[in-house]
């Protein structure tokens, strides 16, 4: 049944019909918070006996470092030798900071600002305005950054395959002030998409004006699949190597949905001269990190197999949610031509496109009706969707069985929205 097909008289019954479930949803007074990609209870359980793994008798690496003490800046040897091998990277590759790699992130921006990103660049602050391309629906933090520090933010459009790499080519290869380019690139942040072997090899190769071009690489989500078909990705820093860029890409990554989304470690990846040239600015900054928290993490997790292991029970835990979720979404939306979603393989959202104009309404009316979602266009540069449809779906944190009612009245929002557009 396409909405558009009916006529003025089946429309209204409809409307009257959807009017009538959102009223009794609001006299239930549900309150849920799906704002976020959270971690449930159940999922931050499954590292509890991370807790016990560091003891008062048992707090030295294997080289007898003792980590209650100052020192390792890069993190010690164990940590680089198994997340080295998370990130796809050789140990001298890999640097093992603080609980966030969004901090890693933001300093890494931050010391570009005032520093550049090499030994003979000039400071970014330097030019009259630096720029950033943004893979649009994408990661609301990473914009605040750019804000934040006034970088002008580009958005360029996500395909299934990865960002429009047409329109990022074009837009690098003219414009000297265009430095980097933030990416999510495995289960993207919120469209779930995993970037394909040419998107990869074309970022690792194009053309850009700005010597100093750099990919800002958030594999957030690398280990994070909701089933056994786990989606596989081309390393683009050998890509980059390959390509004659070796020190083109930033990778990052954290164990902070993996472990303790507060207490996890944080990971920056890149070309030896990239890491070299990132130490000596850290040195300004830090005498080492939480050592203590890195061997705790590598006695609990031990190998990339334990990693992978641990991931299955987490995907036990959320796959029935994003299952919920895709099953409303289905029952309520499908064939009524209003609104596409994806279907993820793994990470932590679900991205749902309305009709233009629709996506403020849908969250306002939710929101009224007890679930909050993200703010619409919280998923753009400026928090400025341009067609005003993007709604960002977070099922993990809330109990299973509220997903399929929060998804019932979502879905309900989204028709009663539509039809007013009509």
């Amino acid at each position: 049944m396409k909405l558009k097909e009916l006529d003025t008289r089946e429309r209204n019954r409809f409307k009257e019909q959807l009017t009538k479930r959102y009223n009794e949803f609001k006299l239930e007074k549900i309150q849920l918070d799906m704002t976020r990609g959270k971690p449930c209870p159940e999922q931050l359980d499954l590292s509890l006996e991370m807790l016990d793994c560091v003891s008062s008798s048992d707090y030295k690496t294997a080289d007898g470092t003792d980590c209650r003490n100052y020192g390792g800046l890069d993190g010690i040897p164990e940590a680089r030798a198994l997340f080295s091998q998370y990130m796809g990277v050789k140990q001298d590759e890999v640097i093992i900071g603080g609980n966030a790699s969004l901090t890693m992130m933001h300093d890494t921006l931050m010391r570009a600002m005032l520093h550049g990103v090499s030994e003979d660049g000039l400071p970014w602050g330097k030019w009259p305005q630096v720029k950033f391309l943004c893979p649009s629906p994408g990661y609301d933090r990473h914009f605040s950054i750019c804000e934040y520090l006034n970088i002008k933010m580009l958005p360029v459009a996500m395909t299934d395959e990865g960002p429009d790499m047409d329109q990022v080519e074009k837009l690098a290869a003219e414009d000297e002030q265009i430095k980097g380019i933030w990416c999510v690139p495995m289960y993207s942040n919120p469209t779930g998409t995993v970037y394909s072997d040419e998107v990869i090899d074309r970022l690792a190769g194009m053309p850009a004006k700005a010597a100093d071009f750099r990919i800002f690489y958030d594999n957030a989500y690398a280990v994070h699949h909701l089933s056994d078909a786990h989606a596989k990705m081309k390393n683009i820093l050998s890509a980059c190597k390959k390509a004659g860029n070796p020190e083109r890409v930033f990778l990052f990554g954290s164990t902070s949905k993996i472990s303790f989304s507060g207490s996890g470690i944080a990971i920056m990846a890149g070309s030896r001269k990239n890491m070299d040239f990132v130490k000596k600015q850290m040195f300004y900054q830090s005498i080492g990190p939480d050592k203590l928290n890195q061997l705790r993490h590598v006695k609990f997790f031990k190998d990339m197999a334990g990693i992978e292991n641990h991931m299955k029970k987490h995907a036990a835990i959320i796959k029935p949610k994003f299952d919920a979720v895709q099953e409303i979404l289905e029952k309520e939306l499908a064939g009524k031509d209003i609104a596409q979603w994806s279907k993820p393989g793994g990470g932590y959202f679900v991205s749902i496109n309305t009709l233009a104009g629709c996506a403020k309404k849908v969250v306002k009316m939710a929101s009224d009706a007890g679930v909050k979602l993200t703010a619409a266009g919280a998923t753009f540069p400026y928090q400025a969707d341009p067609f005003d449809r993007n709604i960002r779906i977070a099922p993990t944190f809330p109990p299973l069985e509220d997903i399929g009612p929060a998804m019932e009245l979502v879905s309900i929002c989204i028709q009663l929205a539509c039809i007013e557009s009509l």
